[in-house]
């Protein structure tokens, strides 16, 4: 990550618990309370890392400092009736412009795609290669995803909703990814494996699709690794036609 230009911050766990009425995620019950808090600001555990790590980026754009990529590994609090537990996360947060200024380079902001780029890169860099991408619709994220394994959950990303930069008075777009670091721990125990390497060379095959608008490249991805398994190493989408020579809707 650092690798990548990202900046590593440690925000404080102690938050307040208004953050709660951000997400209907989130559950006032499962809060876990500070006996003898210095402030309401900081009388409860965190639940997110985002909302600590959304008080940061405010706190450097207000400084002039908007074009951000950060990370955090850190812990979230739950009261739950077995008792409080903690589980551990990797966030990565990204917003501004994705190359600094420069006569020679017109500067242009990060998108959704940058940035699932870094979040791919790193299940890839971990050794995970069999995740299933899943579409999420939850109240934080205006447009978000998740990769998926088995049963487990291993992150969740996507594009902040502006209700909820407007509370922390960010007006560009955040880029928000979650990694729980657990399920990926766990994953791991049982994910480290070797192959010899082939004797022969690669072969790639273009095919051209005549598909309705309404079919997603994921669905074309799915049916195809399911076809062939033992064969098939990579699937890519390199171009798309619409228009003349075509029947509507194609």
């Amino acid at each position: 990550l650092a690798a990548n230009g990202f900046n590593e911050i440690m925000a404080n766990s102690l938050t307040t618990p208004n953050y709660i009425a951000l997400s209907k995620n989130l559950n006032e019950s499962n809060n876990v309370f500070i006996l003898n808090p210095l402030s309401n600001d900081l009388s409860t555990m965190r639940q997110s890392l985002l909302f600590s790590g959304l008080e940061a980026i405010s706190f450097n754009i207000n400084r002039r400092n908007t074009d951000l990529k950060l990370f955090e590994f850190g812990k979230t609090y739950h009261k739950l009736l077995s008792g409080n537990q903690e589980n551990n996360h990797l966030t990565l947060l990204m917003t501004g412009n994705k190359n600094t200024e420069s006569w020679t380079n017109p500067q242009k902001p990060s998108d959704f795609f940058l940035f699932k780029g870094y979040v791919l890169a790193i299940l890839e860099r971990l050794g995970f290669s069999k995740i299933t991408t899943t579409p999420i619709d939850t109240d934080i994220f205006a447009e978000g995803m998740a990769y998926t394994m088995g049963n487990s959950t291993l992150v969740e990303f996507g594009t902040v909703k502006k209700s909820i930069l407007k509370h922390f008075d960010v007006k560009q777009d955040v880029f928000f990814a979650d990694f729980n670091w657990n399920a990926i721990i766990k994953q791991l125990s049982n994910n480290i494996k070797f192959a010899e390497i082939s004797k022969y060379p690669e072969v790639r095959r273009d095919l051209a699709l005549l598909l309705d608008n309404t079919i997603a490249f994921e669905q074309v991805f799915t049916i195809a690794q399911k076809t062939e398994k033992a064969l098939l190493k990579n699937i890519n989408l390199f171009d798309v036609y619409e228009g003349k020579n075509l029947p509507e809707g194609k």
